[in-house]
């Protein structure tokens, strides 16, 4: 029986599902999010998940209901609209998504955008930090995080691109941040991590639409 229900669960995000690439609007509908064309992918909090996951639907990352999830990040073409889930199993620890660089100049404006908003069953929160690791081994964490919480009532889209599509950090020890831009530096792995408290479903929404993080 919870077999049956999760795959309707998967069948019914699915068909909610559309990857366009024509540009947005600016304008923001009801729920917070822009206009228009965007690529949607769910994380999903479960309390177990042993299954082969490389035959989701391209737009689904199970994560653990409780506890720590690090998702591997992998540049995409940077030139078209490129996101796609890698490795969707997340619940053994590790989950791979590919995207775009969404900062080629480091100017602190994006070329596309990401929105978030938590669903499910109200009461549970997570929160996501986006980091890099060095190729001497050392990692750095972004001093943002995007914290999303379940209340009750509607739930609405915030955009999120400044934390989950760079990395603030004081890699000089000067104390003053450096911002780096996912997939500024070919030699380091990034990530986002995310840390689970019963939260049952994350959205994310990439649209693009800019968003001026300066």
């Amino acid at each position: 029986m919870k077999k049956l229900i999760m795959v309707a669960v998967i069948a019914a995000l699915a068909a909610s599902t559309f990857v366009g690439v024509a540009y947005a609007g600016n304008g923001l509908t009801g729920n917070g999010a822009p206009n228009g064309a965007h690529y949607n992918l769910n994380l999903i909090g479960v309390p177990d998940k042993s299954d082969d996951m490389t035959g989701s639907n391209g737009h689904v990352i199970f994560v653990d209901l409780s506890g720590k999830t690090r998702i591997l990040l992998q540049q995409g073409t940077a030139d078209i609209f490129d996101f796609q889930v890698l490795d969707a199993n997340g619940t053994d620890g590790t989950a791979s998504f590919q995207l775009p660089n969404p900062d080629p100049n480091n100017d602190g404006i994006t070329w596309y955008s990401v929105y978030a908003r938590a669903l499910g069953k109200p009461g549970g929160w997570g929160n996501i930090t986006s980091g890099f690791i060095t190729d001497g081994d050392v990692t750095w964490m972004s001093t943002y995080s995007y914290i999303a919480v379940r209340g009750t009532g509607k739930s609405t889209f915030d955009n999120v691109s400044k934390e989950l599509l760079y990395v603030y950090a004081d890699t000089n020890d000067n104390g003053v941040l450096e911002r780096y831009p996912l997939f500024s530096n070919a030699l380091y792995q990034y990530f986002w991590d995310y840390d689970n408290h019963g939260c049952k479903l994350i959205q994310l929404r990439f649209y693009e639409v800019t968003t001026d993080v300066n």
